[in-house]
């Protein structure tokens, strides 16, 4: 049952006249901005958006208005990983109840600005992002209608009030340069993801580290960035294998580079892994049935976006929540490593 605005008076809550009044517009302006109308002004709706966040408005809606569905947001649809993602935030929503939406928007940093205008409209239970960050316009819009978000983060670190999981790259890159360094390889090559995302430099970082500990200087021409697809690995590993003294490994940010790799390899004909070894990173189902099958770092998408969804559940009922989780990597040995000229 909805409250009145004399139940909210009287629950020291503020009232929709509480806000039309500080805004100076009417009430039913203010139901407007709430319904996702558009056809109110951008700068009173934008006055009205932060009046409601910062009075920590929520409104309280009946099951009918609510749609029981969570959206799922990317910048990218076609990627071997996204479809991991799909499977956890499916199958934690089916356990609840709730369908999912599927939508494409923006850059690997932020959905597009057209997006927000939709999911207003479509009242889902909560939205899983898939991005690094979230522009503070639609955070505070989606706070004012009292629609719960968490980000899905293999990019990055969001900011500290965006409740997030991701998982632990720096470990990540540890762990796969450090196979390759007890294996005895010492010229050990790395490409890892766009020299702007943080889980780029953090499993970098982890890359770096691995060879300190082992006492292996870390040579700048053995570092590149790529993309994370398949086309900018082979690419990358091409500028790596044509080098004076070429690494006998390399360390890809994720399966789809590892692949472009070993086509590479195959192009200077080399053999995987008599000649190279390849490691890649979040062990997508396609790595394991690749010849030679492929040593990786597991990231647990499907784990990540399950808690991502159980995350928005607690938001929706108001529990405290951890800003930030994040999920352990770890290592899968196949057949793509091996010592040095094994």
């Amino acid at each position: 049952m909805l409250l009145t605005m004399r139940d909210d008076e009287k629950l020291g809550r503020i009232t929709l006249a509480q806000v039309a009044h500080e805004a100076g517009v009417s009430v039913s302006t203010v139901s407007k901005v709430l319904n996702g109308r558009q056809d109110v002004a951008a700068p009173t709706r934008v006055r009205v958006e932060r009046l409601l966040d910062e009075h920590a408005y929520r409104r309280t809606t009946s099951a009918s208005r609510e749609a029981p569905l969570i959206e799922l947001v990317f910048h990218e649809l076609e990627s071997v990983w996204a479809l991991e993602l799909i499977r956890g935030v499916e199958k934690a929503a089916k356990a609840g109840g709730a369908s999912v939406v599927l939508t494409e928007s923006g850059t690997r940093q932020a959905p597009g600005p057209e997006w927000i205008e939709g999911v207003l409209q479509r009242r889902p239970r909560g939205v899983v992002l898939v991005f690094s960050a979230l522009p503070a316009e639609v955070k505070q819009r989606l706070r004012s209608r009292s629609i719960p978000f968490v980000i899905i983060d293999p990019a990055g670190d969001p900011e500290p009030d965006v409740p997030s999981v991701g998982s632990a790259n720096w470990n990540g890159g540890l762990v796969a340069t450090r196979h390759l360094v007890q294996l005895g390889h010492r010229r050990i090559g790395i490409i890892t993801g766009p020299d702007d995302m943080l889980c780029s430099l953090a499993r970098l970082d982890g890359y770096r580290s691995a060879l300190s500990m082992a006492g292996v200087p870390v040579d700048p021409d053995l570092v590149r960035y790529g993309d994370f697809h398949v086309e900018g690995g082979r690419e990358r590993a091409l500028e790596l294998l044509d080098l004076r003294d070429p690494p006998t490994a390399i360390f890809a940010g994720s399966d789809l580079q590892a692949l472009g790799v070993v086509e590479a390899a195959r192009l200077r004909d080399l053999r995987v892994p008599a000649d190279l070894s390849v490691v890649g990173y979040d062990d997508v189902p396609l790595a394991q049935w690749v010849s030679p099958a492929l040593t990786t770092v597991h990231q647990p998408l499907r784990q990540m976006a399950e808690e991502a969804v159980q995350m928005l559940v607690r938001l929706r009922l108001q529990e405290p929540v951890t800003t930030r989780l994040e999920l352990a990597t770890s290592l899968v040995v196949r057949e793509s490593t091996a010592v040095p000229g094994g």
